[in-house]
């Protein structure tokens, strides 16, 4: 069975919806420090696959994972799944909410989760870390009555215990994760493409004109986001899924009309939705 990086260290939410849906399809599991570095190790082979998160439903797009399929890799998406993120209140043994001097966590979760902190803790610090895990496996180093926002997985691996479950201000918190690959995947009835287009100029009805070439062939678009291109102020790269696989001949004629309208036009790959 092939390998997995993943954007760790253990006890991650990208660590916790790898052993939820994809655990029994890889026989190794790599944790790695940032998304930049899920992707290289994908891209050097030393490992198969790699998943890191690209969406979550309060909070919006995740962005490096964005910049790192549009600019800095040449891989491709080759799966999808979506995780319930349940945050938690995470100390060591015997530390109580009111001994807590410092909270540690990755800046997304301190996001959603701004109003309970704003409640329960308005005057105690937080901090940001690397990740979630990070900020747990510092609780578990610390001998101050400090705590973290992280998982349950991180909980178990780092000795610590739950305090509070399911912190975030908005119910239904869900997070959308990829598996990104060097290989394209074939159709399988029921698919999702990504693409990345960047406009010849920025004029009126550039955007219209992209969308009309799906809109005509009635596929229909389920996320478009613009980024910027980095280069130029106020010059922008607009991501966008569709319904269906490339290979499907509605969608392979929308693209193929659309490449000799844009300055470039780049295929994240077609997935299983």
């Amino acid at each position: 069975m092939p390998s997995i990086g993943y954007f760790g260290p253990e006890g991650t939410f990208t660590h916790e919806a790898l052993e939820a849906g994809l655990k029994s399809q890889y026989d190794r599991e790599v944790p790695y420090s940032t998304i930049p570095e899920v992707f290289q190790a994908v891209q050097s082979g030393d490992v198969d696959r790699g998943i890191v998160p690209i969406e979550n439903s309060i909070e919006g797009s995740v962005n490096v994972t964005l910049d790192m399929l549009a600019f800095e890799s040449d891989l491709v998406i080759v799966r999808e799944l979506q995780h319930p993120i349940a945050h938690c209140l995470l100390v060591r043994p015997g530390v109580k909410k009111e001994d807590i001097k410092r909270i540690l966590s990755h800046p997304q979760p301190m996001a959603q989760c701004r109003g309970y902190l704003s409640r329960w803790f308005p005057d105690v610090p937080v901090t940001a870390a690397n990740s979630t895990a990070d900020a747990a496996r510092s609780v578990s180093q610390s001998v101050e009555p400090v705590a973290a926002i992280g998982t349950e997985l991180a909980a178990k691996i780092y000795g610590l215990e739950v305090l509070d479950r399911d912190l975030s201000d908005y119910p239904g918190n869900v997070t959308r994760f990829v598996v990104v690959g060097r290989e394209k995947t074939a159709p399988s009835g029921r698919d999702k493409t990504s693409i990345v287009c960047f406009i010849q100029a920025n004029r009126p009805g550039s955007l219209l004109e992209i969308l009309q070439e799906f809109a005509g062939r009635g596929i229909n678009l389920t996320k478009i986001e613009s980024r910027p291109t980095k280069k130029v102020l106020g010059e922008y790269y607009f991501f966008m899924d569709i319904d269906g696989h490339v290979d499907d001949p509605e969608v392979a004629a929308a693209i193929g009309s659309l490449v000799g309208k844009l300055r470039e036009l780049k295929l994240l790959g077609s997935y299983p939705a």
